[in-house]
């Protein structure tokens, strides 16, 4: 007699092998911060720590990370916003080893019936992950700072592992 064990792997322990092979995300954004604005562009990251994101908006504005510091700037500002990226809830978003180490100790939270999604509080940060059911991609994050500032994005036409231009994440100087 023969007997065949499938060994099925958890949804979270699939999602992390997957995210495992991903250097480089590409993608359209929706992004509703404290339930009133919503802003769309589309972003480039590139793992660890980078990320470029140009905004639909009439000033132009771009925000940019090289794995250190973050910068936004727009044309309705004269001067950037320069902020250390460590000091930001993106700091984790954009750090693939972390997140998929909180991801090995946690569970699937189950309220999301179309979605993967995984709650973590780290640093005074809340984070929520949102994995696609289908293709295991990453497709979201909410975040809440220590200012209680909620910011839900929301991603969309992603393309995982292009080639990317170094020299995009390359911070602008002041003038």
């Amino acid at each position: 007699l023969f007997v065949n064990f499938n060994a099925h792997s958890s949804p979270s322990q699939e999602i992390i092998n997957h995210f495992k092979n991903i250097n480089s995300l590409e993608f359209k954004f929706s992004q509703k911060i404290d339930n009133n604005n919503i802003e769309k562009g589309e972003c480039i990251i590139s793992y660890p720590k980078k990320i470029f994101c140009k905004y639909y908006d009439i000033y132009n504005k771009i925000l940019v990370s090289n794995g250190k510091s973050l910068i936004i700037n727009s044309d309705k500002i004269p001067n950037y916003y320069r902020y250390p990226l460590d000091k930001t809830p993106l700091n984790f978003i954009l750090d693939k080893e972390f997140l998929i180490s909180k991801m090995s100790n946690l569970k699937e939270d189950q309220n999301y019936p179309f979605y993967y999604a995984f709650n973590f509080e780290h640093e005074n940060n809340f984070i929520k992950v949102f994995f696609d059911k289908e293709n295991l991609n990453l497709i979201g994050w909410e975040t809440k700072d220590i200012y209680q500032n909620t910011a839900v994005t929301y991603l969309y036409s992603i393309l995982e592992n292009q080639e990317i231009k170094k020299k995009l994440f390359k911070l602008p100087t002041q003038n």
